[in-house]
């Protein structure tokens, strides 16, 4: 992990970010409230996640998280880590893409929540054992790959009355977004989901989305993520002392 950037402008925000579907998130979001931000970059491919330093702010020893050095209540830097916690946070901060009407702010988390207990895990159990699982298991990849065609129709079938996840565009969208992006690492089909391909091309078309998705794409250096080095790091981690 490289040391915080030292703050000429305005940006008082350290984003300690790598390129993927979580650290999307956190960009997108800060490109559509237009608030400044350091990346800060944690190489997860080399064990930067591990840094003491890093673990001061991330205990869970993955990206992203943030440190705010001007927090709304004035107070000491604040570190937050945890995707949706992140959101969460910076969305109520700025007042935009959280409701502030009760069930209509709860119909945003509640679909948050959908996206980091749901549609997020089972992305990732179909990567792993499409693409780098050192084995090929039949078994794993017809699970994992049914259950994001399910979850795939879920939102189909919300979006079909919808505009958005939600009332509005949030929070919710954009944690979604970052992983339907992926639907042909997914093998799945836009065409067969119409609503959600709708919905998926007018996120799309989004500037800001654009621009947070493209932050940081230069740190992977076009090179692949999972070499056999990157695979000891990201898949054979065990407890480590305290």
């Amino acid at each position: 992990m490289t040391a915080p950037p030292r703050r000429h402008g305005p940006a008082a925000l350290d984003v300690y970010y790598w390129p993927t579907p979580n650290g999307w998130k956190i960009t997108i979001l800060l490109e559509e409230l237009g608030e400044p931000y350091n990346l800060v970059p944690v190489d997860i491919r080399k064990g930067a996640q591990f840094d003491p330093a890093f673990l001061a702010i991330s205990p869970n020893n993955k990206i992203p998280a943030i440190v705010d050095h001007a927090p709304v209540d004035g107070g000491a830097p604040y570190a937050l880590f945890e995707s949706a916690a992140i959101l969460a946070y910076l969305a109520e901060k700025h007042g935009r893409f959280l409701p502030t009407v009760l069930r209509e702010r709860h119909t945003v988390h509640q679909w948050l929540a959908w996206q980091i207990a749901a549609l997020g895990p089972t992305a990732g159990q179909v990567h792993h054992f499409r693409e780098y699982a050192s084995e090929v298991i039949p078994y794993a990849i017809e699970r994992f790959t049914n259950e994001i065609n399910r979850l795939y129709g879920v939102m189909n079938a919300r979006l079909r009355d919808h505009a958005w996840l939600a009332d509005d565009y949030s929070i919710a969208d954009i944690a979604c977004w970052v992983w339907i992006r992926l639907w042909r690492h997914h093998e799945q089909d836009l065409a067969t989901f119409p609503h959600l391909r709708r919905w998926f091309d007018a996120i799309a078309a989004r500037p800001a989305v654009n621009t947070g998705f493209r932050a940081g794409n230069a740190l992977r250096e076009g090179k692949p993520t999972m070499t056999r080095d990157a695979r000891n790091v990201l898949l054979g981690q065990r407890v480590r002392d305290a």
